[in-house]
């Protein structure tokens, strides 16, 4: 993801000032305008932490790590600081989470369908589910009588979410309600790391200027 940033970003007339590996204990941020975290989930939040604190907005797309999600928002409220997070930044994704919600509600009323979200990726995913399909099922559970997400289904209230993990799988997301008499589907699938690429470079060209925590859906102005 790294190297796809570095690309767009280049490719987009932007300039990279610092590139931080986990070998890097001392970085400055003094000619940075926006810093962009796709690291592991154990270095995320000391990651956006010294860079919020230095007075640079922050970019995150490191999922496994928002336990401390809240610590951010609350140091980045204190500070006056911008901060974007999101579990997918796939433009594609994002208008695909808008589409899953609105299935979602329409769903709500028929008992008969039963939800689950399949995603696949690459073996080197670390976490699992992926963030994305975290996001997803937050959004039917929102608007459905399921009351939390689960990797096994033990009762009705759960949504299940099946993991996978096959060579050379940059994404796939899958969504089926599922009835005695039929199943609607929807899908996401990435080709390429690219597409995460430009998403997060698009979010970072717009947070420059701006003071709060944000989500792609202001990005996109998705009401």
């Amino acid at each position: 993801m790294g190297k796809a940033i570095e690309k767009i970003a280049q490719s987009r007339g932007h300039t990279i000032v610092e590139k931080i590996d986990n070998n890097d204990n001392i970085y400055s941020f003094s000619k940075a305008d926006v810093a962009i975290d796709f690291s592991i989930p154990s270095a995320a939040a000391k990651n956006i932490t010294r860079a919020l604190q230095k007075g640079i907005p922050v970019i995150s797309g490191t999922t496994g790590w928002l336990s401390d999600y809240n610590k951010i928002v609350n140091l980045c409220g204190k500070i006056n600081g911008a901060f974007l997070y999101a579990s997918n930044f796939s433009l594609g994704v994002n208008l695909f989470f808008e589409l899953n919600n609105n299935l979602a509600q329409m769903m709500s009323q028929l008992k008969a369908y039963d939800a689950s979200i399949t995603e696949t990726h690459h073996k080197q995913k670390l976490d699992a589910p992926s963030g994305t399909a975290i996001t997803l099922a937050e959004n039917i559970i929102k608007n459905s009588s399921y009351k939390q997400w689960s990797l096994d289904k033990k009762s009705l209230e759960i949504l299940e979410i099946s993991s996978k993990r096959l060579d050379d799988i940059t994404g796939i997301h899958t969504v089926t309600y599922s009835s005695n008499e039929d199943s609607i589907e929807i899908k996401h699938t990435s080709k390429n790391r690219e597409g995460f690429a430009l998403g997060a470079i698009v979010a970072a060209e717009w947070i420059i200027g701006r003071k709060g925590i944000f989500t792609m859906k202001d990005v996109l102005n998705i009401s």
